[in-house]
């Protein structure tokens, strides 16, 4: 005899460990859960091009869009990656953003400098915005620590370095790993790791890992998966233009949003060509929230607010003076607003029947007139 197969939950949780429900999560004094806003993530990534000044002044951009959270990148290209010519340490591919350039040159401009992280995560909390960060080592791990972030993200190319998310979750604060190019065991692993390290929650990103992303490639599908294979808070981490696919994602039960962001696209930088501008960003907070909003429950009938139109739909009346013993036809009764009359589904039944009385035109017909 052949057995069903197993739902996709059951065989997940069997290789990340007790399975629940995904429930509220808190973050500094944001709440993340499908009863709350979406929660918004800036990330400024490199697109403060190389400049302090200007990167105080996205965050400024950012918290004038009611952004939920700030978000940087904490490493340095010596903790990245060698600085060597092979072949292996340049981009290659022709159709990438940053083909032809060494990887440690790219890392070098695009890295926010560690002394840089307290101003801007200051200036952030002055506007009443969280801030946290990506750590890239077990050294940003502790640097992070110790300036007293709310939260880790583990970034997609990272969610393999299991000993980097176990450092992260040793932390015991929540941990938020973006999911590009993992696969579902993949995925299992880190939740497990993290999990069973210290993480005081676990948030999944569905994440496309190319730059910009294609909607197409996006498969949002997964959000829902996700949450019930892991039983976990899920959102987006979004390199496509726009916000269309992060609306979808909302749509889907995803909870948290990241997107990258910079003061104009047209300034450039290493980041730029895939960054939300400051009132894309703010449409996206505002629309996310609309979405959320709009998912409800299943529900049919008329609302408490649509009960008082229905007077206004259509019902049966008398359109022309009617004698008693008269016949309903056509010709003296119509389905037309407002809805005070019979139901229009009784038409066939009212017509040929004779009238009970005299009836003057714009009476609503009911049962009573009917002999």
């Amino acid at each position: 005899m052949v057995s069903s197969p197993q739902p996709a939950r059951l065989l997940v949780s069997q290789s990340v460990g007790v399975f629940c429900e995904g429930s509220m999560v808190q973050i500094g004094d944001r709440f993340v859960g499908r009863e709350h806003a979406p929660f918004v993530i800036a990330e400024m990534s490199g697109n403060h091009n190389g400049s302090l000044e200007r990167a105080l002044e996205i965050v400024d951009a950012i918290a004038a869009t009611g952004a939920h959270a700030l978000k940087l990148q904490t490493y340095t290209a010596d903790t990245m990656t060698l600085d060597c010519d092979h072949p292996d340490f340049v981009i290659g591919e022709a159709d990438s953003l940053w083909h032809g350039r060494k990887l440690y040159d790219l890392y070098d401009e695009a890295h926010t400098p560690w002394d840089w992280h307290r101003p801007i995560f200051e200036r952030a909390k002055s506007h009443g915005m969280l801030a946290f960060s990506t750590p890239f080592d077990d050294t940003a791990v502790d640097f992070l620590d110790e300036l007293g972030v709310p939260c880790f993200k583990i970034a997609s190319f990272e969610n393999a370095d299991l000993p980097l998310i176990r450092k992260a979750a040793s932390k015991g604060k929540p941990l938020i790993i973006s999911t590009g190019m993992a696969t579902l065991a993949a995925m299992g692993e880190a939740v497990e790791v993290a999990r069973s390290a210290g993480a005081a929650d676990v948030i999944l990103l569905k994440c496309t890992s190319t730059y910009p992303a294609s909607p197409a490639d996006s498969h949002l599908l997964t959000i829902p998966h996700m949450r019930e294979a892991f039983g976990c808070e899920v959102g987006i981490s979004d390199h496509t233009l726009g916000i269309g696919a992060a609306i979808a994602a909302v749509s889907l039960g995803g909870t948290v949003i990241e997107k990258h962001v910079t003061l104009q696209r047209a300034d450039g930088g290493v980041d730029s060509a895939f960054s939300l501008e400051p009132p894309e960003l703010k449409m996206l907070v505002e629309e996310s929230e609309r979405a959320r909003q709009s998912l409800g429950r299943v529900h049919y009938g008329p609302s408490n607010k649509e009960k008082a139109a229905l007077k206004y739909r259509r019902s049966l009346y008398v359109v022309a003076d009617i004698k008693a013993g008269e016949q309903f036809s056509a010709q003296n009764v119509r389905a037309i607003r407002p809805g005070f009359g019979l139901a229009p589904k009784h038409y066939d039944a009212v017509i040929g029947r004779r009238a009970a009385r005299d009836i003057a035109r714009g009476t609503a017909l009911s049962w009573d007139l009917l002999a």
